[in-house]
């Protein structure tokens, strides 16, 4: 038996599933926690995918390997291959300012011709601008950009800072994909080349000598340790579209730490009021998606605030009538992402003695949470994209209360396929892919 291993380094926690190359049935599995916090030290992902693997059964037997990984992080990285700061993650929205600056100098139409994006707080060329007016001898010190599964699989293919590292910190092999490299806001998907004036725009200096990841085909590998192929990897979203098998007509739904609207197309989507960012697949294909921060969170705040686990709040959620008897609750918690109200707070309105219960609350958490998907979903639709059934995925896809609202609120079939780390699973369908040269049809 071929064995292939995928990784999921998402926000909360990195996960390994080692999988038949030949069947897709999972041998094994592993995982371990990350640190809570917007900014992170890389070290400490770093940390948490050996003890994912080695909770996995190590890698003796792993023939290929691939890492999905959450998307936007900034990890900059000194000449010398080490971490300068840590890394400021997708949902650390300190850069707002410095994305409408950036969006004011290029414009945003001009942006998402050039991109496929318009600037938010979350993409990683904010960052980079915030770094160089925030951290000005720190933007001085850059010499490559990384993002959390470029740097991942770095490190596990032997490279790092000198002295930690057995081949050192050689930045030329820093590698990413197309997937990736499309959220980070310095990127053409259409020709699939950086946009360095861009870069440059961004840290405020010349960074034509700023080594940025070369970008693999889907089918792609380098060498890694003991004869180990290492995939191109991807963004966590794309991996999670190609564990899904996701095709024309498929959109998929997450609800995890963020909230996701994603479909794969053959056309590029260019939108320039910023909603669908226009980002690549890890096919091949185009990935448009629309995110949104505030997701699984605000279920565990509610159920939290009403005293119960998530199965009571669930229960709470389905004894309550459809639209929550005119409570509603718009879940801004952290600030918002789609819309771009990164400052943004909560609201809980249409508050009546009659209205105001468990129930209602439950109900109009989840409601909140899915109307604001579903927003995404219409904005996709306006730019071709076709919705023939929904797959709900993410921790609480599996809740029934979610899963049956998001049934009356999606005007089109929902389907929960059967709980799996589906972003792992991706991530080892392009290891496989890798290691045969064909895509596997599990």
């Amino acid at each position: 038996m071929t064995l292939v291993a995928g990784v999921d380094s998402s926000t909360q926690s990195c996960k390994v599933v080692i999988r038949d190359a030949s069947t897709g049935a999972v041998v094994r599995s592993g995982r371990a926690s990350h640190p809570d916090g917007t900014e992170v030290a890389p070290s400490a992902w770093w940390e948490a995918l050996q003890t994912a693997l080695s909770d996995a059964g190590g890698l003796t037997d792993v023939a290929a390997i691939g890492i999905g990984g959450q998307q936007h992080g900034l990890v900059a990285l000194d000449a010398d291959g080490s971490v300068i700061r840590d890394a400021l993650l997708w949902n650390d929205t300190r850069s707002a300012d410095a994305a409408a600056a950036l969006t004011d100098e290029v414009g945003a139409a001009e942006f998402a011709r050039r991109t496929g994006l318009v600037p938010v707080a979350s993409f990683t060329v904010t960052k980079l601008r915030w770094l160089a007016d925030a951290e000005p001898d720190n933007a001085a010190r850059v010499a490559a950009v990384a993002l959390p599964h470029d740097w991942l699989t770095w490190r596990l293919r032997g490279y790092g800072p000198a002295g930690e590292a057995p081949l050192g910190p050689d930045l030329s092999e820093l590698v990413t994909d197309r997937s990736d490299a499309s959220g980070t806001g310095y990127f053409d998907p259409a020709r699939d080349e950086y946009d360095r004036e861009l870069l440059s725009l961004a840290l405020r200096r010349d960074a034509a000598e700023v080594v940025l990841p070369r970008v693999l085909g889907p089918s792609e590998h380098v060498a890694g340790p003991d004869g180990l192929l290492v995939s191109a990897g991807a963004g966590d979203n794309a991996a999670a579209a190609l564990g899904l098998g996701a095709r024309s007509g498929d959109v998929g739904v997450s609800i995890g730490t963020s909230g996701t609207v994603f479909a794969v197309t053959d056309a590029p989507v260019v939108d320039p009021t910023g909603t669908v960012a226009g980002f690549a697949d890890a096919s091949g294909a185009r990935l448009p998606i629309v995110t949104t921060l505030n997701a699984a969170r605000v279920f565990d705040v509610t159920a939290a605030l009403l005293g119960v686990d998530h199965d009571e709040f669930s229960r709470l959620a389905l004894a309550a009538d459809a639209g929550a008897d005119g409570l509603s609750l718009q879940p801004w918690f952290e600030g918002e992402r789609t819309p771009n109200r990164p400052d943004a707070t909560a609201t809980l309105s249409g508050m009546t003695l009659a209205s105001t219960t468990r129930e209602n609350l439950a109900r109009a958490a989840i409601e909140g949470v899915l109307k604001g998907l579903a927003f995404g979903l219409d904005a996709m639709r306006e730019h071709g994209v076709t919705a023939e059934r929904v797959l709900l995925i993410g921790g609480a896809a599996q809740s029934p209360a979610v899963s049956a609202i998001a049934a009356e609120i999606f005007d089109a079939p929902v389907v929960v396929p059967e709980p799996g780390e589906y972003v792992a699973f991706g991530a080892a369908v392009q290891a496989a892919w890798a290691l045969t040269g064909s895509r596997p049809s599990w």
